[in-house]
């Protein structure tokens, strides 16, 4: 009979995954006994960058990823991140050593104290399996509630003499998940979108994970709707400079109302549309609009403030929706406003941003964890390129700079940008080590202000101004990237530098790090 780890391995191969990101310990060694040869396994030096890095590669490949972390150490390491993914909506199946059987009665050292509650509420699954024998079947169910929409991490805890114990095969199994949506809803809506004076539409992540990009763009010509972009939204779901692009809705009330002010039919789709950051007042969208939100999470339908809602897959409404619709004779909205020309002497976020921008090579992907700079960027680097774009739903920080690995294994063919406050780098510096053992194709742009600008601007929506522990001045980025391996560094603090380490950077291939100091 094979044994539990002979089981699995061979289901994960099935289910094709078999790329492994972990920090290995002690309960965990036995998973990697005779470690297969068509198996990679991807170390990260701290769990919160084991669970990044496998956001990345799961969002990029669309493809459940496997995590392994260290008992309850590691899962405490890795919750940040795991909050992320959840909210990210990205697949996981994190597994955990727990110790052995046997000795658990007696509070071993490292063993995990009610392990399958200790991620909650931030897996939509968690399972200790009562037998050695059934830990292939819960990984198996992982696999499929990870991949089932809404996606997201699980999380299994595994006794660490169960890897060699006997038990039957499993084999994988197919489970169809995509939901078209009540075809009688998408009527009415077809119907409401085409009678209505003036459309817009609010797009979220779900659209980009869903693959809507080029339905949503076939609809929003078809209708002449303006575009927005929903708060906070982790990733690109319309092209930048299209002219019915209109721009980013920021996380308040009152301002979320006066950019819909003008519209009477709002279509939200793939994400929440009122999504605050901080108290406000008034109603939740302009009062005489007609609001339709659609999407794979049934939370996020459940707590929409107003309107109609279609549970589905947003690719196949907005097909449904182009195939219903009859095209529009509404003339085209106004265009956005170009954005302002900028001062070459004064090197600032907004002079570093669009200067990416205009050197980015076509293969570029943007990987960004830059609170601060993230306003500037979406007026001054404009992004058209389907799934060009990757930033955390979760407003933590340490997601971005793992994250930039996992999307360059998922997709060797891009050169990744990845673009770091200071202050995020610090929460998963060790991220550097992976790209450099990994040789990933990388350029890591560190904005580095001296502060946690971000804080400090939002103590104003409080009356502050002063913000403690925000001084961040002192650290050298391109130090700790050599300490890491990384040997291809710069530092700049002007425009000609700029251009000349991007052009270099872009030109190589493999890991480098440019640290830009701005005013």
């Amino acid at each position: 009979m094979p044994t539990v780890r002979d089981a699995t391995i061979r289901l994960m191969r099935e289910l094709g995954v078999t790329t492994i990101f972990g920090n290995p310990g002690s309960t965990e060694l036995p998973m990697f006994r005779d470690f297969p040869e068509d198996f990679r396994y991807i170390l990260g030096l701290q769990e919160a960058v084991v669970v990044g890095m496998a956001d990345g590669y799961a969002l990029a490949t669309g493809n459940a990823a496997m995590v392994n972390l260290h008992s309850s150490a590691g899962t405490g390491h890795a919750l940040g991140n795991v909050f992320a993914a959840f909210k990210n909506q990205a697949p996981l199946i994190i597994t955990a050593g727990q110790q052995a059987r046997s000795i658990l009665p007696y509070e071993p050292f490292l063993h995990a104290q009610r392990a399958t509650e200790f991620p909650q509420p931030f897996v939509k699954w968690t399972c200790e399996p009562a037998r050695a024998q059934d830990v292939p079947l819960a990984i198996a169910r992982a696999y499929y509630e990870a991949m089932t929409p809404p996606c997201g991490p699980v999380f299994v805890s595994v006794p660490v003499d169960d890897w060699d114990e006997e038990c039957d095969w499993v084999s994988a199994r197919q489970i169809a998940t995509l939901n078209p949506g009540d075809p009688a809803a998408i009527a009415r809506l077809a119907r409401a979108l085409v009678q209505a004076r003036s459309p817009a539409f609010v797009l979220g992540a779900g659209t980009a994970r869903d693959g809507a990009w080029n339905a949503l763009v076939a609809l929003a010509e078809q209708q002449q709707a303006r575009v927005f972009v929903a708060p906070h939204a982790s990733r690109n779901v319309f092209p930048a400079e299209h002219p019915l692009f209109a721009g980013y809705l920021p996380a308040f009330r009152e301002p979320i109302n006066a950019m819909l002010a003008d519209h009477d039919f709002i279509l939200a789709m793939g994400g929440p549309l009122n999504l605050y950051h901080a108290e406000g007042s008034g109603p939740h969208l302009p009062v005489e609009s007609e609001c339709w939100t659609v999407g794979d999470n049934p939370g996020v339908l459940a707590w929409a403030p107003v309107g109609h809602a279609i549970l589905g897959n947003t690719r196949a409404v907005a097909e449904a929706l182009v195939a219903q619709c009859t095209r529009t004779s509404r003339p085209a909205p106004p265009a956005r406003p170009a954005a302002p020309a900028l001062d070459h002497a004064v090197f600032d976020d907004r002079l570093v941003l669009e200067t990416i921008g205009k050197l980015m090579p076509q293969n570029g992907v943007v990987v960004e964890e830059a609170p601060t700079s993230r306003p500037p960027m979406q007026v001054h680097m404009p992004i058209n390129r389907e799934n060009g774009f990757y930033t955390t739903a979760s407003g933590g920080l340490g997601y971005a700079m793992p994250a930039a690995i996992g999307v360059a294994l998922a997709r060797p063919d891009a050169k990744i940008v990845a673009i770091i406050g200071d202050g995020s780098a610090m929460y998963s510096i060790q991220a550097l080590f992976a790209a450099f053992q990994l040789g990933s194709d990388i350029t890591f742009v560190i904005i580095n202000n001296g502060k946690y600008h971000a804080l400090r601007e939002f103590g104003r929506t409080f009356g502050m101004q002063q913000v403690v522990g925000t001084d961040l001045s002192g650290l050298d980025f391109c130090a700790l990237a050599k300490g890491h391996g990384i040997d291809r560094v710069r530092q700049v603090s002007d425009l000609a530098a700029l251009e000349a380490a991007l052009a270099a950077s872009f030109a190589a291939t493999g890991p480098s790090l440019i640290e830009a100091v701005v005013v």
